[in-house]
């Protein structure tokens, strides 16, 4: 997409190159008009500097998602496996009560 208007805005500039070369304004002299398209030139440099940062950040940005996406994937299956876990080891029935783990330990000692 963004290569897409890169393409289109440098598609753009060359018209307006074209377009004040071709025309040759009364009220601009050559010099003007070649200033001009100097200032055209730089603006597209630009842009396509630009462009290829933003290419660079949103690569690095998307591995980084990328990244979170799989540990959180890890992290999400541990956190069922552990759940599972605790809910196997739970005693049939209700919660275990302080009175009857004394009990309990009583028996076994």
């Amino acid at each position: 997409e963004l290569e897409n208007q890169l393409t289109a805005k440098s598609k753009t500039l060359d018209e307006l190159k074209q377009s004040l070369a071709s025309n040759g304004d009364a009220e601009q002299t050559p010099e003007a008009q070649s200033l001009r398209i100097a200032e055209l030139c730089e603006m597209k440099d630009s842009i396509v500097n630009q462009v290829a940062q933003l290419k660079a950040s949103m690569e690095s940005i998307l591995e980084q998602w990328r990244a979170y996406d799989e540990i959180y994937a890890e992290v999400s299956l541990m956190t069922t496996r552990y759940l599972y876990c605790i809910d196997q080891c739970k005693p049939p029935g209700e919660e275990v009560s302080l009175e009857a783990l004394k009990k309990q330990v009583k028996t076994l000692q």
